[in-house]
């Protein structure tokens, strides 16, 4: 960012839109990391849109900020307001966000052409037919008022501007013309107001538990372990493992230092003992592996910093890429007595960093398995540890091979994308197919959000993920979801110097939602729960054999009551947590009659109630 961006402004204030006299509403604004509004929340009701930054030509090439899309992202919170500096070709921007304890908020958004290019740069808003499909648009020179049942947005500008609107798909797109053309060095200057207002869905949630239709088992939360900063991991792993039940580990093949040093290696020994304290904590492990050495590798094959590495084995040297990990696996079996439940390469239908087709997937299920086999080791493969859950194509050839199957352990996948319900239950589908658990191998939502740590203490942030979790619980009935990761890395815990923040470490939002999340009852399985109530999403499991469960309910929107029904007619009290913004676990008590319970759903919440 040139230093004279300073110069260019851009403010867009949304107010509340609450009349006079009216009580003072609680507002903020859903802001995304890569710089994406997506809405304004009102005493937690989402009045949703998605702005976005563009360069292109409207109805043609258009470049648009969106999750992943952008290289060099940079996202920072200073008090009240959340700031993203970003990249486009041909222009840069910076959008600062800002919550207001008046209950505004105000963006400032600063941009700068670095090219000559015949593209204009745009700001644009997206209204999805949920709640426009039948909205009016009123525009003049001025001014745009968005206007439907329920949604009601208007947009004053500072001067007189160009704006579009276009029908994309089943969308409304609104552009405001920032530049009309991309002239290096050109500058831009525009003020906004956006005042935002629209009905609030309180009415109560009715929740209706099915205890008599147990599905998959759910071992607990689980985590990933994969060591890479030596001065921060140690106080986060204690810490996640003195304070979460984690139920499933997975920790790294360190190949290459495995082939370097053998035994004496630094990392082969701090890796080794991480496996071994996971498994003295009676949980199974998973050993993955990222980085092959160079002479495992196809001829000219070389693995660079940075990006997707999608490295080639060498085929013509299979007996000693065998040799070679095989020796590490029994490495740890007698010196650190780990025999490891799981292998797999690392997302190998991408290649991070090994590179499988899906034929060449299944071959190595069925001759690795082989040679464990041969060696006496119980380590089952894992089929696919894919890169997102779009990838599920990957997994055909060895679906379809009987031979592969006696050598499969677990289906897995990692959540970062595609996690629509249809393409969820696909991965379920695979592993009952063949009667073996689905893990998700690395869970959360955003695998770029390494770049942007300071985006892990976000209080949306936090809504999205846990809101993942649940639906990947009820639609997937995974044994076990392993965060991305219980280390310092995409850390949990912000202080220390973690998250930019030189505190205490201590736990954010989202350890308290995986806290809950993992107060679930071990083995339990999973049992239909379900929300009358668009926005509420829910996961159960139920212990018959203990005569204990829990339910996990995420309330999107507006506090509101929630009557569940279904619960075991013995059971007197409930005990119920909720985590938010303003509350950490908090627990209070329920009374249970006849299997029925009220609760307060907190807007924007995760509650947890166990029985």
């Amino acid at each position: 960012m040139k230093k004279t961006l300073a110069m260019i402004l851009l403010t867009l204030l949304c107010v509340t839109g609450r009349s006079q006299g009216a009580a003072e509403r609680v507002v903020h604004t859903e802001v995304m990391a890569w710089s994406n509004i997506t809405g304004v929340r009102l005493d937690g009701e989402l009045i949703d849109f998605e702005s976005a930054l563009c360069v292109g030509v409207p109805g043609g090439k258009m470049e648009r900020t969106g999750r992943e899309r952008q290289q060099n992202v940079r996202y920072r919170r200073e008090g009240l307001t959340q700031i993203v500096d970003i990249p486009l070709h041909g222009a840069h921007f910076r959008q600062e966000v800002t919550d207001t304890e008046a209950g505004d908020v105000r963006v400032k958004l600063l941009a700068e052409a670095d090219a000559t290019l015949a593209e204009g740069a745009y700001f644009s808003l997206t209204f999805t037919p949920k709640y426009y499909a039948g909205a009016k648009f009123k525009t003049s020179g001025r001014q745009v008022k968005v206007i439907a049942p329920e949604r009601q947005l208007t947009l004053t500008f500072d001067r007189k501007v160009a704006t579009a609107i276009r029908q994309e798909g089943g969308n409304r797109v609104l552009y405001v013309t920032l530049m009309p053309s991309l002239q290096q060095g050109a500058t831009a200057e525009l003020g906004v107001v956006l005042a935002a207002g629209g009905t609030r869905h309180d009415a109560p949630a009715h929740l209706t538990l099915d205890l008599t239709r147990p599905g998959a088992r759910f071992m607990g939360l689980g985590g990933n372990f994969r060591l890479q900063n030596p001065a921060k991991d140690p106080a986060v792993i204690d810490y996640c493992l003195d304070h979460l039940r984690v139920a499933m580990g997975r920790v790294e093949f360190p190949w290459a230092s495995w082939d370097r040093g053998g035994r004496d290696d630094r990392h082969v020994q701090e890796s080794a003992r991480m496996a071994q304290r996971l498994k003295a904590l009676g949980m199974p492990v998973i050993v993955s592996c990222w980085f092959p050495p160079q002479w495992a590798l196809a001829p000219g094959q070389r693995r660079q910093r940075g990006g997707v590495a999608a490295l080639r084995l060498d085929a013509t040297k299979q007996d000693s890429i065998y040799h070679s990990m095989i020796s590490y696996l029994e490495f740890l079996k007698s010196d650190y007595g780990v025999e490891a439940d799981y292998f797999s390469f690392n997302e190998s239908d991408i290649g991070i960093d090994v590179l499988h087709t899906p034929q060449e997937h299944c071959d190595f299920i069925k001759t690795f398995g082989a040679a464990l086999a041969a060696r006496h080791l119980p380590t089952k493969l894992l089929l696919g540890d894919n890169s997102d859950a779009t990838t599920h194509g990957f997994l055909l050839p060895a679906l379809q091979d009987e031979e592969a199957h006696k050598y499969i352990g677990a289906v897995s996948f990692h959540s970062w994308r595609g996690c629509d319900d249809a393409t969820l239950r696909s991965w379920s589908d695979a592993a009952r197919s063949i009667n073996v658990p689905l893990i998700v191998g690395e869970g959360s939502t955003d695998a770029a959000a390494w770049r942007y740590p300071a985006i892990f203490k976000e209080a949306t942030f936090a809504l999205y993920e846990i809101n993942l979790y649940t639906r990947l619980c009820a639609i997937c009935q995974p044994l076990s979801i392993l965060q991305w990761q219980l280390t310092a890395d995409y850390s949990l815990l912000q202080g220390n110097g973690l998250l930019g923040d030189d505190g205490p470490l201590r736990p954010t939002q989202r350890f308290y939602n995986l806290q809950q999340l993992a107060l679930t009852p071990a083995d339990a399985f999973a049992v239909p729960l379900t929300a009358d109530k668009e926005g509420v999403n829910t996961a159960a499991f139920y212990n018959r054999s203990r005569g204990c469960g829990a339910l996990h309910i995420v309330n999107n929107g507006a506090a509101c009551q929630g009557d569940i029904v279904g619960l075991p007619t013995t059971t007197a009290t409930a005990d119920v947590y909720v985590t938010n913004a303003r509350q950490s676990a908090v627990k209070t008590t329920v009374a249970v009659a006849h299997g029925a319970a009220s609760i307060a759903l907190p807007a924007e919440s995760f509650v947890t109630v166990l029985f």
